[in-house]
């Protein structure tokens, strides 16, 4: 195997290194769009949690004032001293009128004594509600109500039907919770009072949205502090750019969830959200990569090409040293008069005939194959007799075959019309006769046969040699190709021969194969158009 040249090593370490420099464009290319993206999602975060934190002031001012001016009532009617009784029904009736008026609904009206007693209550007077209401004011009251709260509401989930408690406290002189005053609203009551908050306004600046309500922007839900869905706008968004705020805690600890609905998060992005560039990319890297691999291969087969040309020189000069050697000798031998008789004389001459006809045979191949490299090989069909044809070139070659002592038999059918180009179809057979004689052993006997059937008629040359391995019979037709065990071999090939029989049979519509012969060797089949 030879060496590779400087030239070859340095043009493959280019296309590496072009190969390495694309890689790393396309690594930066891709951190750059990543880049881009997780900006542009880090903005989209911020507009989510903005528009959170704008819908949970909204919606904190929205409860407070749907409850506290009933609350106010109750706590500015009452009877003084924790006695267990509700207001003056005047005062109630006001109080309740201004339930109405906030929620949209009726109220049961409540006032708790937080030292004992039972709840007094307006409205759903059922020992159920009653007890529920005790026990889950005084528990919040004395745990969790602040002293600085002006009021706070229990979201009971399922314990109460969905209900919510609303209520604040009065103190004794010495600031001491002493009666509870509320009000108890269902929690889909207080669930419009959501959704009416997240229709009145946008929740992002009109310049990013256009004005729209929040339904066309994002989605709103709402939850409690133990994770139960109190509100939810429709339809809903798919989880993505979320943001969050969370209620004051004297609301219960709501949590207020918005998630900008996909459909309008490419808007909110000057230039759209950007798009991963990883197919493009690929694609590109993998271009690259692919032409660069071709280069390398062509590389190798421009390299594996010199290789086979440097042995193709050397086999031809090889052959034709054979000829010219034989011609100068017995040319020398006839003009000096060394021959000792007549018969002497005439074996000069025929080994000088045959020869010229080898070298003859030999600069044909060569210039077919320099017509065939300068895309010049054309040929010229017309009406021929193949079998006639085929006597004539075995009965030219005939001289050759006989200085290896070969015997050449002919099994030609009569009348097989083709249009074949008639020098072109010589150097088709005379490349197999000489192919056959070469690598048949001497004494040994081949056949020439020309049958026609079914409109196609076939020319074969059948010899007595080894045979082609099953393995090498389509790579046997390329240039310069020869069989691994004849490179060695003694045998003189410049591994062109069969290949301008393949190029010859197919410029003429035909085609050539080879196959195992019936007594043992190769059968060498020609096939055109009858």
């Amino acid at each position: 195997m030879r060496a590779a040249s400087p030239r070859s090593m340095f043009v493959v370490a280019a296309l590496g290194l072009t190969l390495i420099l694309a890689m790393v464009l396309a690594l930066m290319a891709q951190a750059s769009a990543a880049y881009h993206r997780n900006t542009a999602e880090g903005v989209l975060r911020d507009y989510a949690a903005f528009a959170a934190e704008q819908y949970a002031g909204r919606a904190q001012q929205r409860l407070a004032y749907a409850v506290y001016p009933a609350l106010n009532l109750l706590t500015q009617t009452g009877t003084g001293r924790p006695n267990g009784r509700l207001p003056e029904a005047k005062s109630l009736a006001a109080a309740d009128q201004q339930a109405r008026a906030s929620l949209g609904t009726a109220a049961a009206l409540f006032r708790l004594p937080l030292a004992g007693g039972f709840a007094a209550l307006t409205g759903d007077t059922s020992s159920r509600l009653r007890r529920w209401v005790s026990d889950t004011v005084r528990t919040h009251a004395l745990g969790a109500y602040a002293r600085d709260w002006y009021l706070a509401m229990v979201w009971g989930g399922t314990a109460y039907d969905g209900a919510v408690l609303a209520y604040t406290l009065s103190r004794d002189s010495a600031g001491h919770p002493e009666v509870a005053y509320g009000l108890v609203v269902r929690a889909d009551t207080l669930a419009r009072l959501l959704r009416d908050v997240g229709t009145r306004a946008p929740l992002l600046p009109a310049s990013l949205t256009g004005g729209v309500v929040v339904d066309s922007v994002a989605a709103v839900r709402v939850v409690s502090a133990a994770g139960a869905e109190l509100y939810a706008s429709e339809p809903r968004a798919p989880s993505g750019f979320r943001g969050s705020k969370a209620l004051d805690p004297f609301l219960g600890g709501l949590v207020v969830e918005v998630t900008l609905r996909p459909s309008v998060a490419g808007r909110l992005v000057i230039g759209g959200l950007p798009r991963s560039r990883l197919p493009i990319v690929l694609g590109l890297f993998g271009i690259t990569a692919i032409l660069v691999t071709t280069a390398i291969l062509q590389l190798r087969r421009e390299a594996e090409l010199a290789r086979l040309r440097g042995d193709f020189v050397a086999s031809v000069s090889h052959e034709l040293r054979t000829p010219l050697a034989q011609i100068r000798m017995f040319t020398e031998t006839l003009l000096l008069g060394r021959v000792r008789s007549e018969g002497e004389r005439d074996r000069s001459l025929e080994i000088l005939d045959q020869e010229v006809r080898r070298l003859t045979h030999l600069v044909d191949n060569l210039l077919y194959v320099a017509r065939g490299e300068r895309d010049n090989l054309r040929v010229r069909p017309e009406d021929a007799d193949l079998g006639l044809l085929a006597r004539e070139v075995v009965e030219g070659f005939a001289p050759l075959a006989a200085a290896r002592r070969v015997t050449l038999a002919q099994r030609i059918q009569e009348g097989v019309r083709v249009r074949v180009d008639r020098s072109a179809m010589r150097q088709v057979l005379l490349n197999l006769l000489d192919n056959a004689v070469k690598y048949g052993p001497p004494g040994a006997s081949v056949t020439v046969a020309v049958e026609a059937s079914e409109g196609v008629a076939r020319l074969w040359v059948e010899d007595r040699g080894p045979g082609v391995p099953a393995g090498e019979r389509e790579r046997i037709w390329e240039r310069f190709a020869r069989l691994d065990r004849d490179v060695e071999s003694a045998i003189a090939g410049s591994g062109i021969g069969l290949a301008i029989v393949r190029e010859l049979v197919t410029s003429q519509g035909g085609r050539c194969r080879v196959e195992d012969a019936a007594g043992g060797g190769a059968r060498f089949v020609v096939e055109l158009a009858a």
